[in-house]
């Protein structure tokens, strides 16, 4: 039988967090449909008027005539509404670099420390062999793949999830597990790429396989709220030959390689990124980006897929800026591992 999350250990008490009360950091950036007057982001218009809460100097005692109802951003990823608040400027520029990678999380996402935060480092020796561990039944259907698109973060593959056509059942999970999403996470070299590591051993890349828990909940954004909501499915990627079936989505690249693009991508069924031996490990933690909501369940894979130099570099071609905004390349963009805890890592 799948055991259930352990109590206290689970998502912050508020789903929407301290820090912007939002899933929606990675939605605050100009896009297409969110333009207010000037052709400047609902999120800019936001951000300046409220600025650091200070208001201006005003030459009379006349009230200031409110701003007009600007569209609400999302989370490409969670795509759930934004309130803008005023830690939006930090929201708006989380990312990979040093002056606002993962160590800089923490100062909007108190989640960051939390106690079941993503990814870890995989000691293999403490890990504990559980005989009511299930093997993996991935179901997916290749009709329910939908888009390809660049959030500036990653490159994910978004799926139809508004019905059981592709499931993940099996494993520690109790229940059906729809797919959301795949996307990747890779590095600036060949030699150090993923999020999860074992015994220290860094790997090339990593695909998260996004499913929300719907027997449960309702909606995938309601699901992101709770301790059993969410299971990733983690695969590493090994440098070697080259991967034919990763060609389908790295021969697509060049056509969403400004942030906010997107295309068309149908009949394509992700259990093709799968290794042949679905052995793994799991335990309980986190997104791995913000908000860091920490309610996921991880099935972190044993064996590794391939991948090849070239193909890697197409990922690294990907741009972090959009099409009005100074080019720059998404050469990385992974979390480190973060403490276990106290955490057990089962293993089937």
């Amino acid at each position: 039988m799948a055991l259930s999350p352990p109590r206290g250990i689970g998502p912050p008490r508020r789903c929407w967090g301290e820090a912007g009360e939002s899933f929606g950091v990675e939605g605050l950036g100009a896009t297409k449909g969110t333009d207010g007057p000037g052709g400047r982001s609902a999120a800019g218009l936001l951000i300046s008027a409220r600025g650091s809460g200070r208001r201006r100097p005003s030459p009379s005692n006349r009230a200031q005539p409110p701003l007009p109802p600007q569209p609400v951003p999302s989370h490409p990823i969670l795509s759930c509404p934004v309130p803008c608040r005023q830690e939006s400027r930090a929201m708006l520029h989380w990312g990979y670099d040093e002056h606002n990678g993962p160590a800089h999380w923490k100062e909007v996402f108190p989640v960051a420390n939390g106690d079941r935060q993503s990814p870890i480092d995989i000691k293999t020796e403490e890990t504990k062999y559980d005989p009511s561990l299930r093997p993996l039944n991935p179901s997916y259907d290749p009709a329910s793949a939908k888009i390809i698109l660049n959030n500036g973060h990653s490159t994910s593959v978004e799926f139809d999830d508004t019905v059981n056509k592709s499931v993940l059942t099996g494993g520690p999970l109790s229940g059906t597990y729809r797919l959301r999403q795949i996307h990747f996470h890779w590095g600036s070299n060949d030699e150090a790429g993923s999020e999860h590591t074992v015994d220290g051993m860094k790997y090339a890349a990593e695909l998260h396989v996004v499913h929300w828990n719907a027997e449960k909940y309702s909606s995938f954004v309601e699901a992101a709220c709770q301790s059993d909501g969410l299971a990733v499915m983690a695969v590493f990627l090994k440098i070697g030959e080259c991967n034919p079936q990763l060609n389908k989505i790295t021969d697509r690249l060049d056509t969403i390689r400004i942030k906010g693009k997107k295309a068309l991508f149908t009949n394509f069924d992700p259990s093709c990124l799968l290794p042949k031996s679905l052995d793994y490990w799991t335990y309980f933690g986190s997104l791995t980006v913000p908000p860091l909501l920490e309610s996921v369940i991880w099935i972190v894979l044993r064996e590794p897929i391939s991948v090849c130099s070239e193909q890697l570099a197409k990922f690294r071609s990907l741009l972090s800026t959009a099409e009005d905004e100074v080019a720059c390349c998404l050469l990385r963009n992974f979390r480190p591992p973060q403490p276990l805890r106290g955490r057990e890592v089962r293993r089937n």
